[in-house]
């Protein structure tokens, strides 16, 4: 409700408009933003601004104000990894990640909190790899004043489990490469796979400190993931012989090092042809021939999601079909595209 009060009686309660403030040659601009809730220091200043009356919003016990409710909102739904300011801008507290890592959204709980209508927050989407700094969501109030109730229910509905999002540290890993395939093994063209591994380990935070070539034998393939085992690799990435031929053997290969819990193929593309397994704690990630060609793979969507620490089998790659088809862009703006989403 709002009405008019002498500016001493306004103490508590909220400005309805904005309130500017003119200093000659220095200063034209707000002074006090519109939903602003007054406060004893500030009467003084009001007072010399010529204000002896105010229009405010007066609250009922049951009432809260949108500033008050993005503080809580934001409290609830940023969970660690994330930071947000006290201030609130227009309404609205935008959650930023606090360090770089991977993105996870606590999709049922933000489809509860959206589905009270009148409290929102929007999320980049799930799994995505974010920057420090880099914003991952953001919520407000949709009205300037709701019911007190509406957001301690959102408040209880964030809290009950994970936080609406959380950014995952990535591990600094040390990778072992196994390049398979006899055309690069006895020389006959140069390898492509190495560089591209590299750089894409590099970008995540992760080294590659062995490499090891082998030709299409799955005896001598196996041999060598054990060799990079040995060297205290704590990812194995083999490259090439993942399709149908009869040269292409790297799944043998990776069985006979003791590899379980294989799960070959995924609705990706590129990149259906992707394995996933493990060595005791030590993942296991085949990448089929795409990953030469192409800027961005399955690869790109799974390993974030390793060095955070999950498991992969195939119920997280049965989710990725849908869209987990590359639009090929000209100009490749990955991780801000469709892809993997």
């Amino acid at each position: 409700m709002k009405k008019t009060v002498p500016v001493e009686q306004a103490v508590g309660m909220v400005l309805s408009h904005d309130i500017t403030e003119i200093i000659q040659g220095e200063f034209k601009g707000r002074a006090f933003k519109k939903g602003y809730i007054v406060r004893p220091e500030d009467i003084e200043h009001l007072r010399r601004l010529g204000k002896d009356h105010l229009y405010v919003l007066e609250l009922g016990a049951d009432e809260i104000h949108e500033n008050e409710a993005a503080r809580l909102l934001a409290t609830a739904f940023a969970g660690p990894g994330t930071s947000f300011p006290d201030e609130v801008v227009e309404g609205k507290i935008a959650i930023a990640a606090s360090r770089d890592g991977l993105l996870k959204v606590n999709r049922e709980a933000l489809l509860r909190c959206n589905m009270l209508g009148e409290v929102m927050c929007a999320t980049l989407h799930d799994n995505t790899p974010v920057r420090r700094g880099e914003q991952v969501a953001a919520t407000r109030l949709i009205p300037l004043v709701a019911g007190r109730a509406l957001v301690e229910e959102a408040v209880r509905i964030a809290s009950a489990g994970e936080k609406i999002v959380r950014v995952l540290p990535l591990r600094h890993v040390r990778a072992g490469l196994v390049i398979t395939g006899g055309e690069v093994f006895y020389g006959r063209i140069k390898d492509a796979f190495e560089q591209v591994l590299r750089t894409k380990l590099k970008e995540l935070g992760s080294e590659v400190t062995i490499v090891r070539f082998a030709p299409d034998d799955p005896g001598i393939i196996a041999a060598e993931i054990g060799a990079c085992l040995e060297a205290g690799a704590e990812l194995i990435v083999t490259s090439g012989g993942m399709s149908v031929d009869p040269d292409d053997v790297t799944r043998q290969g990776i069985k006979a090092a003791g590899a379980v819990d294989i799960v070959y193929g995924s609705p990706v593309l590129p990149g259906a042809m992707f394995l996933v397994a493990g060595i005791g704690r030590v993942p296991v990630l085949g990448i089929p021939a795409c990953g030469m060609f192409h800027r961005i793979t399955v690869l790109d969507l799974i390993l974030p999601r390793i060095l955070a620490g999950e498991s992969i089998g195939r119920p997280e790659l049965a989710a990725l079909g849908h869209g987990g088809l590359c639009r090929n862009c000209k100009q490749c703006q990955y991780p801000v595209c469709p892809f993997g989403k």
